[in-house]
């Protein structure tokens, strides 16, 4: 039996509008201005993303060190090729994110990792679609 469902995931930032944009530029959809220190963004086939203005606000480290834990991430299917991630990555890059990680070994990982402009991190994944 089902306890609840999912309605957000929210992420901390300093900025909650600028980062809702950034993440509608990659996944799509309309960031809305719930409150001043709050927005939604909602794109068709996801879940819906909620930006929460933290004033302390840290990034975190990536990989872990220390006591400041990644606390998430998000794994985005950028395609089914090398060079639908490649225009993907160009695309990012673009919006402000930066490479963390780019695959070691492309045959046993199919992901790059990226900051976004809060510091969040965040993965391009190659995925095979049948």
């Amino acid at each position: 039996m089902t306890v609840a469902r999912l309605r957000s995931v929210v992420i901390d930032c300093p900025e909650p509008l600028a980062l809702a944009g950034f993440y509608a530029a990659i996944v799509g959809g309309t960031p809305q201005v719930q409150e001043e220190d709050w927005v939604v963004l909602e794109a068709p086939g996801l879940p819906r993303l909620a930006f929460n203005r933290e004033p302390g606000f840290r990034p975190p480290a990536w990989p872990r060190e220390g006591g400041n834990a990644q606390q998430f991430h998000l794994d985005l299917d950028a395609g089914s090729t090398w060079a639908e991630v490649d225009a993907a990555e160009k695309r990012v890059l673009e919006l402000g994110a930066r490479l963390l990680r780019r695959e070691r070994d492309p045959v046993e990982e199919d992901f790059r990792v990226y900051a976004d402009p809060a510091g969040h991190p965040f993965c391009l994944c190659r995925i095979d679609h049948p």
